[in-house]
């Protein structure tokens, strides 16, 4: 018997992890391919209505994205090293996180928001915020997904000092945001409580979700100096209060106007092994101006770029590819070309990272899914700098 050995255990973790994966994934994928599918099938039969095909175009970007998150999120668990921070107002990624989950909660449930605070910055990832937000109301949500409830959220500033009520040995006296995310559900008994911030641990059915959420958002906020306080019992419903090391003298400022997508015309060298990827890559890039070369082989690449090394202004190429990988290939080329401007695109990697890609010479590293904007500035960026 194995039951109980760490062999069992991962192997247990992993099962649930899986499962987990795939029904969230499904669902995307059950949104991306019904939206597309509803607006092809109109095209076909003539039935052009735009303000419908935009519709179903955001319903697809929208799933894609949270896709992306999805991803980070399991990652998340993992990560090693800091990530970028920023002073982020909590209260408007929560308003923005709160009209996500809306959107797609029955009319059984309601949401209380209580988010207006005047000092509300702290120093974070703003999609760790994000995802904080997202995993608590998720989580109560399934709390009381079966008779329906209410989910209040609120968020206020508060100074910790030694008063019993804010007991805990990570939180420090100071000032915090404090985010409090109360459910009426079927609450929690002792045994889970003190299990619920363990990885892979989850009381849902399999395939229901990956056990993930509650030990993100407790690695989050531990990084970050916070703590997270729970309250719950049986039939009484659940509070988390999470608290946040609050930014003094930092008001809200004016939100800038988006930046204009950066359009050229020079000449790019695209290589990626997925046909799918570098077709939208080079209609993306065409569509703001670039004339584009796609290949699907890197070895092919290297060959063409020997043949007419200054036919190019710039190379995207993905990392992970059979023959040649992306950076032995950016090496290469770099040889033939030391002024070249190179931007590396991947979808995982732990052996590269944005820093060990400018130390090989690299003009710019990017994470897929990449979006259109985040790319036309890489490649205006690119081209623009001066060796």
């Amino acid at each position: 018997m194995l039951d109980g050995h760490p062999q069992a255990q991962r192997l247990e973790a992993i099962a649930t992890l899986a499962g987990g994966i795939a029904h969230d994934f499904n669902n995307l994928l059950t949104a991306i391919m019904g939206f597309t599918e509803l607006t092809l099938a109109c095209l076909e039969a003539d039935q052009v209505n735009l303000p419908e095909f935009k519709s179903n175009l955001q319903e697809v970007l929208q799933a894609g994205q949270r896709a992306r998150d999805l991803v980070d999120q399991i990652l998340a668990v993992s990560r090693k090293g800091e990530q970028p921070t920023t002073p982020v107002e909590v209260a408007l990624i929560l308003k923005e996180a709160l009209k996500l989950l809306r959107a797609s909660l029955p009319a059984t449930f309601d949401i209380r928001c209580h988010l207006n605070v005047s000092q509300g910055f702290v120093l974070a990832d703003p999609s760790r915020i994000h995802q904080v937000g997202m995993n608590l109301c998720t989580n109560a949500y399934h709390a009381m997904r079966q008779q329906g409830g209410v989910l209040v959220v609120s968020l206020e500033e508060v100074e910790v000092d030694d008063n019993p009520i804010f007991h805990h040995p990570q939180l420090q006296p100071g000032p915090y945001l404090k985010l409090t995310v109360q459910d009426n559900g079927h609450g929690m008994p002792p045994w889970v409580l003190e299990r619920i911030f363990d990885p892979y641990f989850t009381t849902k059915n399999p395939g229901e979700g990956t056990g993930l959420g509650l030990a993100v958002v407790h690695g989050i906020v531990s990084a970050m100096g916070g703590a997270i306080l729970v309250d719950s019992a049986l039939d009484q419903g659940t509070t988390f209060q999470v608290f946040f090391p609050r930014l003094s003298n930092i008001t809200a400022r004016a939100a800038a106007p988006p930046a204009p997508i950066l359009m050229g015309n020079e000449r790019v060298l695209l290589v990626d092994d997925e046909p799918q990827v570098a077709a939208i890559l080079k209609r993306i890039l065409e569509f703001l101006g670039y004339r584009v070369t796609a290949l699907n082989h890197s070895l092919e690449t290297l060959k063409l770029f020997r043949t007419c090394p200054r036919d190019f202004d710039l190379v995207i190429t993905d990392l992970t590819m059979p023959h040649l990988t992306g950076n032995v290939l950016a090496g290469e080329l770099l040889k033939i070309r030391p002024d070249l401007p190179i931007i590396l695109m991947t979808g995982f990697n732990e052996t590269i990272s944005a820093e060990k890609a400018k130390e090989l010479g690299l003009r710019d590293y990017l994470m897929k899914p990449v979006s259109a904007h985040t790319l036309a500035q890489a490649v205006r960026k690119a081209l623009n700098h001066q060796s």
